[in-house]
């Protein structure tokens, strides 16, 4: 099968880890090992969060005295750049027998996208009340509140096309595991003269993911996090796995948008477009969410 796996940024760093090169690189580990599983029998593609790390290189590139201050789209291109490799090289190391490639994968937004007017994506590390309104004043961010804390909210345009889909598609063919459409890609618009350029914002990696998955006619979408499936009463005492969701019950609004919904949201896209398998669950399930076995699938009906 050719599988599109999404890596959620929880995969990727653990909730309440330090945003460290030891930490990233432990959980870079652990996420090969169940990504190899799949590679060995499977046409593999791996795209990935980056919030925590874009939001990261912001603050730097903030508090350099006569920075150029970079705009989010080159911050993106950079944490693609070091996701990317800290995966591909550790995929190797756990299956030496595949190949494996890191693609910088621009995508097409919408200028008009309303998300340009409406920040809401959350980046970087969590604040308090007080560190916010600084932040907010000094650097005119926006904020919002996420968890027990507040984040850094910037625009989230829906993509549109990825651009180097067909480079993407001939490395699959050639049997390469593909890393690409990190953070959801480095979102860029054309202009009136068909010249292409970056803007302010991050895409949502799970969409992304679904995109790509669309456009290579994978067989499966995995979106894979920390928690093993989708949840019903999620946090009460009635909370419960749910091994299925329909597109009726994806579409009802009920899964939190700072959590699970832009998962399950994506995943009955791509189910909706192709009426391929879309599963949501946890890294270490991959090979048994394949299998039907592990996580929540989305299906047209129950």
């Amino acid at each position: 099968m050719k599988v599109v796996v999404g890596l959620g940024g929880n995969a990727l760093l653990r909730r309440g880890e330090p945003l460290t090169g030891e930490a990233q690189r432990r959980n870079v580990v652990a996420a090969a090992r169940s990504l190899a599983e799949v590679a060995r029998d499977h046409a593999l593609v791996v795209t990935h969060g980056n919030g925590p790390q874009v939001g990261l290189l912001a603050l730097q590139d903030a508090s350099m005295p006569n920075s150029g201050n970079f705009s989010l789209d080159v911050l993106g291109a950079q944490t693609e750049g070091m996701i990317g490799y800290l995966l591909a090289q550790e995929l190797r190391n756990e299956a030496p027998e595949v190949r494996v490639a890191t693609i910088l994968t621009q995508v097409e937004v919408d200028p008009a996208d309303p998300a340009f007017g409406a920040p809401t994506k959350p980046v970087g590390p969590v604040y308090d009340a007080e560190q916010a309104r600084a932040l907010a004043a000094q650097r005119r961010w926006d904020f919002a509140p996420d968890g027990a804390g507040i984040r850094r909210v910037v625009p989230s345009p829906a993509p549109r096309r990825v651009l180097e889909i067909d480079t993407i598609r001939l490395l699959v063919e050639a049997g390469t595991v593909v890393i690409c459409a990190g953070g959801g890609g480095i979102p860029v618009v054309f202009n009136g003269w068909g010249r292409v350029h970056g803007v302010e914002a991050v895409i949502d990696k799970d969409r992304s993911a679904a995109l790509v998955a669309e456009e290579l006619g994978a067989d499966a979408l995995l979106l894979l996090t920390d928690v093993r499936a989708v949840m019903a009463g999620w946090g009460t005492p009635e909370e419960r796995a749910l091994d299925v969701l329909t597109l009726g019950e994806a579409d009802s609004g009920a899964f939190p948008a700072g959590s699970m919904g832009p998962k399950v949201e994506a995943a009955a896209a791509f189910v909706r477009a192709t009426g391929g398998m879309a599963a949501i669950g946890a890294l270490e399930d991959a090979v048994a969410i394949l299998r039907g076995d592990a996580g929540t699938r989305i299906v047209t009906e129950a």
